[in-house]
């Protein structure tokens, strides 16, 4: 399915010269000068190899159609990821790096979606929202914040 380069998210999945590749990051660019564009860090599905693509935001691109079933995250050990399927109860596991950065709000228990192509996971979308206990913040020092009542 065609889609334009601007509606490209972290967790589709791309088909780029003759690969898939599972979108890791996205950077909208505006330049001072010409038009904006989209700077996207790709993950090769099968191999694993990385790559960093710019697309005008008017180009259009192919997303994947995937298989999409709902796990239940277990635990991380090291740099790896371990998913239960909430279906048929298997276990899996994926690397952290492939994940990227929705692997930071992984919490014990959480049930997320994960993309699948030929049998084998490829990305991880969060819940909508995630609830998260704020454990340490700097102090507030006086000047440091914005003051909206700047006048020049």
């Amino acid at each position: 399915m065609k889609i334009n380069a601007n509606l490209i998210r972290p967790g589709n999945v791309l088909e780029h010269n003759g690969k898939l590749w599972s979108v890791l990051k996205i950077q909208l660019i505006q330049p001072g000068k010409g038009g904006a564009f989209i700077a996207v860090e790709m993950r090769d599905v099968f191999t694993g190899t990385k790559t960093n693509e710019r697309w005008r935001t008017a180009d259009t691109v192919e997303k994947v159609m995937v298989d999409e079933i709902e796990a239940t995250f277990l635990f991380a050990d090291g740099d790896n990821l371990t998913f239960m399927n909430s279906e048929t109860f298997d276990q899996f596991t994926m690397p952290t790096d492939g994940v990227g950065d929705p692997a930071q709000f992984l919490q014990d228990g959480m049930v997320v979606t994960i993309e699948m192509i030929e049998g084998k996971p490829v990305s991880v979308t969060l819940p909508q929202t995630v609830v998260m206990t704020l454990v340490e913040a700097d102090p507030v020092v006086k000047g440091q914040t914005a003051s909206s009542s700047y006048k020049p």
